[in-house]
């Protein structure tokens, strides 16, 4: 029968695994893997031959070399050195080896009582982080998929506590809430605002780039018990910027409001020593986000949502349905009750295996590594008197501009570069004016690559 053929251990099941396990074995330490590039849908309906989903099957053997020689050269590899746009990502081998592990064990992460080990050993990760951005020891959460997940997830329950303490003080609910952060905030906030139907107060960052507590607290004087949350930024995606965040976190001395840190990018640093009194006021949030498929070299996808107090996290999130009940009638701790999924893999497994293999002090070191390359290049970049730097980087983010050149000069540039298979650096912008950028978190990015690209700007 079909279904056994598909799920049965068999000579065919034995050969297809082999065969998968020896292209992963191969990709993952192979001296040389290729930065790739996107194909056209037509090109990509030629070279694999039309359709790939038949009635019989093109069988394992033709499959994955369907996916080797044509799929995969044609999706860009995001851990290569040399991708330096966006945000990376920068796997650990133990961690990439672990997803394997993790994708072959059948393992649900929604619950204590089906995933008890797993929610065991992610519970462990959460509680290092929380202690790293220094959170009591009783605050807690969940990995989710990725950051607007995360921030979507902590800006309900910043609107449903900050619905209770008004309940239990007899005020009036607003028609509306109001989330307010920086102009230069994150897009995934914006977009929470847009699911949660809430207005977004955008207040103007200066000239610095960080909001700071001004702002802040005119918007909180002003719109009062409307605002359900204040989002700080720990790391913006294009400048890599840390808000004011001690200021910001000064006004709940002033006011009553849910203080969310979006440190999907950025909040890493922390592990670095010489850049924790960036973020000083990060210990008073009421919840935070960070991406480790980002600066913590995890796989995608994974983002860790941190409460100061879970409870808040759990009563904003717990689905209640009678084949859920062996769960929730129970005292157990169940990731699903904090966001706003309940199927989940336990994606912060392979986190977990690579913190436990190489130790923490591998990843301060590593974080720091790439701090200080950042500062190196941006050094390297404000020398030539070619070349601008926009602004100094705080975090391991460099954007500058190529005097003279405008847009269609940076594409050329850039297309070019990828067409060689030399580094992926696509084009930016700030205030109006076109710029490129290194975003910096692969360790084996070197100081010479770099600047191998700085030279083809000449």
């Amino acid at each position: 029968m079909a279904a056994e053929r598909m799920h049965a251990a068999s000579a065919e099941s034995t050969a297809i695994v082999d065969a998968v396990l020896d292209y992963s074995r191969r990709r993952m330490l192979s001296d040389f893997v290729p930065l790739d590039k996107p194909q056209t849908p037509g090109e990509l309906t030629r070279l694999t031959g039309g359709r790939t989903i038949t009635d019989e099957g093109l069988g394992a053997t033709r499959a994955l070399a369907t996916f080797e020689h044509v799929l995969a050269p044609a999706c860009l590899s995001t851990s290569h050195p040399l991708y330096l746009s966006f945000i990376p990502t920068a796997p650990t081998m133990a961690a990439i080896a672990f997803d394997l592990v993790v994708s072959a064990s059948g393992l649900y992460g929604g619950s204590w009582l089906e995933g008890a080990g797993a929610v065991h050993a992610e519970n462990e990760v959460l509680a290092f982080l929380a202690r790293e951005f220094g959170l009591p020891d009783t605050a807690g959460g969940v990995f989710v998929q990725g950051g607007t997940i995360g921030n979507l997830s902590a800006l309900v329950a910043a609107r449903e506590a900050t619905k209770a303490r008004l309940i239990a003080a007899g005020k009036e609910l607003p028609t509306r809430w109001k989330i307010v952060c920086s102009t230069e905030a994150h897009s995934s906030n914006k977009s929470a605002a847009k699911v949660m139907d809430a207005d977004v107060l955008l207040v103007p960052a200066g000239a610095d780039g960080r909001l700071h507590p001004e702002g802040v607290r005119a918007a909180l004087a002003e719109h009062g018990d409307e605002v359900c949350a204040v989002v700080a930024t720990g790391g913006s995606t294009n400048f890599g910027i840390v808000d004011d965040i001690a200021g910001i976190a000064a006004l709940k001395d002033e006011f009553d409001f849910w203080l969310h840190i979006d440190g999907a990018y950025g909040l890493t640093a922390m592990l670095a020593p010489e850049a924790r009194h960036i973020f000083a006021g990060v210990e008073r949030a009421d919840s935070m986000i960070v991406d480790p498929h980002k600066w913590l070299f995890a796989p995608f996808d994974c983002c860790a949502l941190l409460y100061r107090d879970p409870e808040s996290g759990r009563r904003a999130h717990t689905q209640h349905a009678e084949y859920l009940d062996t769960l929730t009638d129970a005292d157990d701790f169940n990731p699903s009750d904090y966001s706003i999924q309940l199927t989940r893999r336990p994606r912060g497994l392979p986190l977990w295996f690579s913190l436990a293999t190489y130790g923490v002090t591998a990843y301060r070191e590593a974080v720091s590594a790439t701090l200080a390359l950042t500062q190196r290049i941006a050094e390297e970049i404000a020398r030539r008197p070619e070349l601008t730097l926009v602004r100094d980087p705080q975090l391991s983010v460099v954007v500058f501009e190529r005097n003279g050149w405008d847009r269609a000069d940076y594409d050329r540039w850039s297309d070019q570069l990828l067409d060689t298979q030399h580094a992926f650096v696509v084009p930016s912008s700030h205030a109006g004016r076109p710029n490129t950028r290194f975003a910096i978190l692969n360790p084996l990015t070197t100081f010479d690559d770099l600047v191998g690209i700085l030279d083809t700007m000449k």
